[in-house]
């Protein structure tokens, strides 16, 4: 069972004073909170790509080459690479390079993007949104598999026996494919046999055990190893040393950052009410004190089979001595928790 941390670099007011970080200081914070990720033992560390000014990380693969070199253990992925609207060459010539840097720990993590801002940003026509992401797919899985690229498609010019470097150290990148968990993104990373990352942060997380099956399920139609694919999620979340603490520091900043979101999207008012329901250990936010949000982790795991969980944190901004905390208790507190009660519940499934 792996633990880490996700972000999107968010740089939205403080609720409190009203005040906004600039772009640069917290891109330097986030350098600083991988770095304590991984000297906390904690798995992977992914920061996700956008393009408006209340979130800093246009460009995550320099954020996360910036924590190659400072870091030792933990894998560093995109969470996501917007790749509809990116470069699949250069998107793997950069993450090849933070696979050199790191020494073998970068992956990429593969979605269509749920913010499209990226898309006039580059010259993209939305008509095309999934299109675009199949396309620019088959392009990066087949410079993962060959150093020599011929490749033609609709809407990036030819590519004719031409080479793509650097290679990785141990010969290919983990791709990783984002789902916001309809069925047909989530078949269709089973069908090309590479592993999944759910994206959990609404309604009952229990609700996504048919979408691990049927991924699993059109995997194994497609001859892939089912054993050796990953399932992952994504979600909200907040670790302190106590969940009145953790509640009280993490409500504000999130419903602020929910009810921005929600406006843009036509959703209802992010309230108290739908964040202490999420709260539940049948909800899709990770708030609470280390044995709640383990309590929660290890829920997830027997019930609907992640095998990789990715905290979300901060939603909104938050000081960054608070999120450096919750880092520190996921890795310290909250991870070996999760971690032994997992190995004992495996050894036990194993007897029977």
């Amino acid at each position: 069972m792996e633990i880490g941390v996700t972000t999107f670099v968010e740089t939205t007011p403080d609720v409190k004073t009203g005040k906004t970080i600039s772009h640069a200081e917290r891109i330097r914070e986030v350098v600083e909170e991988i770095v304590l990720a991984d000297e906390v033992g904690l798995d992977v560390f992914g920061v996700g790509e956008h393009h408006r000014k209340d979130y800093a990380a246009s460009a995550p693969a320099i954020i996360l080459a910036a924590a190659a070199s400072k870091t030792k253990r933990i894998q560093l992925t995109s969470a996501v690479t917007v790749l509809s609207s990116d470069d699949p060459v250069r998107v793997y010539q950069d993450f090849a390079t933070i696979d050199a840097i790191s020494n073998g720990r970068a992956e990429i993590m593969a979605g269509r993007g749920s913010f499209i801002e990226s898309f006039p940003l580059f010259g993209y026509d939305l008509k095309d949104y999934n299109e675009l992401f199949d396309e620019k797919l088959e392009l990066l899985l087949q410079i993962n598999e060959n150093e020599i690229v011929n490749w033609q498609g609709k809407h990036r010019p030819a590519i004719q026996n031409r080479g793509v470097y650097p290679r990785p150290e141990k010969g290919k990148l983990p791709i990783w494919i984002a789902s916001g968990g309809t069925p047909q993104s989530v078949a269709k990373a089973g069908i090309r046999g590479l592993p999944l990352v759910l994206a959990i942060i609404g309604g009952s997380p229990l609700h996504f055990a048919l979408l691990v099956q049927l991924y699993k399920q059109a995997a194994k139609e497609s001859g892939h190893d089912v054993s050796k694919l990953t399932v992952a999620s994504h979600s909200h979340g907040f670790v302190a040393d106590t969940t009145e603490e953790a509640v009280e520091k993490f409500f504000p900043p999130t419903q602020y950052a929910m009810n921005v979101l929600g406006r843009e999207r036509g959703w209802a008012p992010y309230t108290k009410e739908t964040f202490d329901h999420a709260r539940s250990l049948e909800g899709a936010l990770y708030c609470g004190d280390p044995e709640t949000v383990a309590e929660k982790i290890i829920f997830l795991r027997k019930n609907v089979g992640i095998e990789r969980f990715m905290l979300h944190v901060p939603v909104g901004s938050m000081p960054h001595e608070d999120v450096m905390r919750s880092i520190e208790l996921l890795g310290k507190e909250v991870a070996p928790r999760v971690r032994a009660e997992i190995e004992r519940w495996e050894k036990e499934e194993g007897k029977q």
